[in-house]
């Protein structure tokens, strides 16, 4: 059973008693423990465990018997108040809590700053081999569509037309 706060729980915990818990290290993105909330954790000592679950990395903190992704608990910290939307990891790094590191971006902002699935055979972000045609497909998604941009003779073609489509429709967000 996976505990987590992401909607009205959340909303409970205040940036003021955040702040009584914890102290919050900008530059190395740790927590550290302030006031104690168990036997188990020790004052000023890093708090948060890495979630083992395959879908997330994150680091969690449980305050009060709930856990909490960290990064969003970074944003509660520095700006007293939760993101409209999620919380992006700019470099990509589920534990890099660094406030200069997390940016507010939409779902698919976020589905942007991805690297390549692990099951992507092309190598390629957006890349695919159609067998049908002998060529390679580069697709994107955009505002919850897919966009095919293209069938191209090498994977290498394929992907860097789809670089130049995720910039234009992505900015800053695309990482490749």
């Amino acid at each position: 059973l996976r505990l987590f706060s992401f909607g009205g729980d959340m909303e409970k915990l205040t940036q003021d008693y955040l702040m009584q818990c914890l102290t919050y290290e900008p530059d190395t993105g740790n927590f550290r423990w302030k006031l104690p909330t168990s036997k188990r954790r020790i004052y000023g000592a890093i708090a948060g465990s890495i979630d083992k679950h395959p879908d997330s990395g994150y680091v969690i903190i449980r305050i009060n018997n709930k856990g909490y992704r960290a990064h969003r608990l970074v944003w509660l910290y520095v700006y007293g108040n939760l993101p409209h939307n999620q919380i992006d990891h700019i470099n990509g790094i589920k534990t890099d809590n660094r406030i200069e590191n997390l940016r507010e971006a939409t779902h698919g902002q976020n589905c942007m700053n991805r690297t390549a699935q692990k099951n992507n055979k092309s190598g390629y972000k957006g890349v695919c081999y159609m067998k049908k045609h002998n060529k390679w497909r580069a697709r994107i998604g955009f505002n919850g569509m897919n966009i095919d941009i293209g069938l191209f003779n090498s994977a290498e073609e394929a992907a860097l037309a789809y670089v130049n489509k995720a910039i234009e429709l992505h900015g800053e967000f695309f990482r490749f």
